[in-house]
């Protein structure tokens, strides 16, 4: 194995299952081993660490990193940031998610690391907030990638937000989040196996003409479910839901299926490995996101032919193009979900067109081939 090898550490906030934390695995599990080392450090969260142990990554895992705001937490989570980076001393730090960038790029600075580079996962000044808080985290993500050498943006979006910041124009590269080829389940085993998960009195009410909707998405305010349920009741034709995914807001999107009396359509059926094996089974996908990066769930079910629904905000428009791949929605608006569902219902043949103008779009920009080329040339650019 060769002296040379750059190390490349990671830092992300949570080690759950995001978006985010998907990125850092494939980066770090499919970096070249002849030419990299992979270390990553997370905060709490058990299923990026356990998924990267499980691959032979090192890793370290900071008990005090959360999203949540501790003025103790983040004294002690900074300086054991300091710390670990100090103690590895990478060739380049690529960091993740606003809090560990933050922290790591003031760490980063303060050893002396070569190279910094920050991926924006869309940004959170893009969510509903006050004007009040909206401006801190704009501050403040500025101040990260002014204090980065690269920042990657996986979105158009995000990329004209970021050109439009003083002094760091020649900061920005954008990077599209790529997949590999998935070993989708037939769409009859599909919905067998999900069929298995809802109880037998439900399955009996089914039929040939039912309707199979689905989303895979974490239970956050940031999906913009509590938009689709309301959506859903309004619908005449015969349908079941499906959600894969599990959050905090579980329990409040429980409360709202029961609202609408929708339990025998609407179904939460928890997180499900490789629930990606089972987006054949949906004859439309939704991802109705109040937030986004490039979501990754959107990529897979444009990988396997899926038409989709989707609220325009973030990176979604980058993968769907309105009224030729996909339809795109206004945000929080559960009325145009309806009239969309019900257009893909009386119009099969544009189901089928935008299923296949979606398969072969993200076929084309969307392979972490790409993705990987890109960041990997960034690795060992001279800035």
């Amino acid at each position: 194995m060769s002296e040379n090898r750059k190390k490349i550490c990671f830092a992300i906030t949570k080690g759950n299952w995001g978006g985010a934390q998907r990125y850092v695995y494939d980066l770090a599990t499919s970096l070249p081993k002849d030419q990299f080392e992979a270390v990553v450090i997370c905060g709490k969260g058990e299923t990026l660490p356990k998924k990267l142990e499980e691959a032979h990554v090192k890793t370290y895992r900071l008990p005090y990193l959360s999203r949540n705001i501790s003025i103790i937490s983040e004294i002690r989570s900074s300086w054991n940031l300091l710390k670990t980076v100090y103690k590895e001393r990478p060739d380049v730090l690529h960091l993740n998610s606003p809090k560990a960038a933050g922290f790591g790029a003031v760490a980063g600075r303060l050893c002396g690391v070569n190279k910094i580079i920050y991926t924006v996962h869309g940004f959170a000044f893009n969510e509903d907030r006050n004007f009040f808080s909206k401006s801190i985290i704009s501050f403040f993500s500025w101040v990260t990638i002014l204090l980065s050498h690269k920042t990657i943006v996986i979105a158009k979006r995000e990329e004209k937000q970021v050109l439009a910041m003083p002094f760091v124009k020649n900061k920005v590269i954008l990077i599209h989040n790529g997949i590999e080829k998935i070993d989708f389940k037939e769409k009859n085993i599909a919905r067998g196996e999900l069929l298995t998960r809802i109880g037998e009195s439900f399955r009996l009410s089914l039929t040939l003409e039912t309707l199979w909707l689905g989303t895979i998405a974490e239970l956050h305010k940031n999906k913009g479910l509590e938009y689709v349920i309301p959506a859903l009741f309004k619908i005449t034709t015969p349908f079941v839901f499906f959600i894969i995914g599990e959050g905090e807001e579980r329990e409040n999107l429980e409360t709202l299926v029961a609202k609408y009396n929708l339990q025998e359509k609407i179904f939460l059926i928890g997180f499900m490995e490789k629930a990606n094996q089972y987006l054949k089974a949906f004859d439309i996908f939704t991802l109705t996101s109040t937030k986004e990066g490039l979501p990754y769930t959107l990529i897979e079910a444009g990988q396997a032919g899926v038409p989709s629904i989707a609220s325009s905000v973030g990176g979604i428009p980058d993968i769907i193009e309105n009224g030729v791949n996909g339809i795109l929605v206004t945000t929080a608006r559960s009325g145009e979900i309806t009239r969309a569902i019900e257009y893909l219902v009386q119009n099969p043949d544009k189901q089928k067109e935008f299923g296949q103008n979606l398969k072969q779009k993200v076929l084309r920009d969307f392979s972490i081939e790409q993705m990987l080329e890109k960041t990997i040339s960034l690795y060992k650019k001279q800035f």
